[in-house]
């Protein structure tokens, strides 16, 4: 039977096969950020489809392909669409393309993706510099018998998301008059969004964000060594005292928007990354 260190190292001679590049830097692409991927000088384009032990992503936005290439001069690879744990994948599953960009060669990894935003001093299409979690999800990617090859049996998580890199993602967006929020993001399972006593018990718990993702991948991040750079858009407003029925075409519109922000933002930060 074939174990999931040899399972990452069969995905990521495959993408070698086809891709001869050494990204320093991976990217998890949420919902709304197809204007980033487009940015990016494209050397390879991989459908999940050809790469071995992927999942199929099966969300209606996201694309599922992996697009190899350049951005601001640096090597990178980027997820055009992600998996999820409302999609029926284990968690393991789910976390797999960040195993397999950390076999590439990646030390740093930047996830996006949308939210909820609970914080009242938010607006929609706003970009929330993540730099904290809270992880309500289920299960943990982690769990079950370590192998040393690919990180510590109990990896620390004082700071999972590298004070470094959101100096920079704030710095560059002053510099681009965009204007950005720093707060906590918790994950919960989904698919189904939450009830108004819901969204009060996260706010309370110190959360101002909410969203189906992100967590497991920073997790395994975490314990792979990789920095992270985390940012939410805001696609909805969940305040429960003024909470109104989403409707997924006016979330696609504000994560549309959202994601033209942040298509400008971080081309600039990867371009001030050492």
């Amino acid at each position: 039977m074939t174990g999931q260190f040899e399972q990452i190292q069969e995905a990521a001679a495959a993408i070698s096969k086809v891709w001869s590049g050494s990204p320093s830097i991976g990217l998890i692409l949420g919902t709304g950020l197809g204007g980033l991927a487009s940015q990016i000088e494209q050397e390879a384009v991989i459908p999940y489809s050809e790469i071995p032990w992927f999942p199929k992503s099966t969300v209606e936005s996201h694309k599922g392909q992996l697009v190899c290439g350049k951005l601001a001069s640096k090597s990178i690879v980027a997820m055009e669409g992600r998996f999820h744990y409302y999609e029926g994948y284990s968690l393991a599953q789910v976390t797999f393309p960040v195993r397999v960009m950390k076999a590439l060669g990646c030390h740093t990894l930047i996830v996006t993706n949308a939210a909820g935003g609970m914080n009242p001093q938010y607006s929609l299409a706003d970009i929330m510099v993540i730099e904290d979690h809270i992880n309500l999800m289920p299960d943990n990617p982690l769990r079950g018998i370590n192998d040393d090859r690919l990180g510590p049996r109990f990896p620390d998580m004082c700071q999972p998301y590298s004070k470094e890199l959101i100096q920079i993602a704030r710095a560059a967006a002053l510099e681009l008059g965009i204007p950005t929020q720093q707060g906590v993001f918790v994950a919960v399972p989904g698919p189904n969004l939450e009830t108004r006593a819901e969204y009060r018990m996260l706010k309370q718990i110190g959360a101002d964000c909410v969203g189906m993702s992100t967590v497991p991948e920073v997790l395994v991040a975490a314990h792979a060594g990789l920095k992270v750079l985390g940012c939410s858009i805001v696609t909805d407003m969940c305040l429960p005292d003024h909470l109104e029925p989403v409707e997924l075409p006016k979330i696609l519109e504000v994560a549309a928007r959202g994601g033209e922000r942040l298509a400008r933002l971080l081309p600039k930060v990867i371009e001030k990354m050492a």
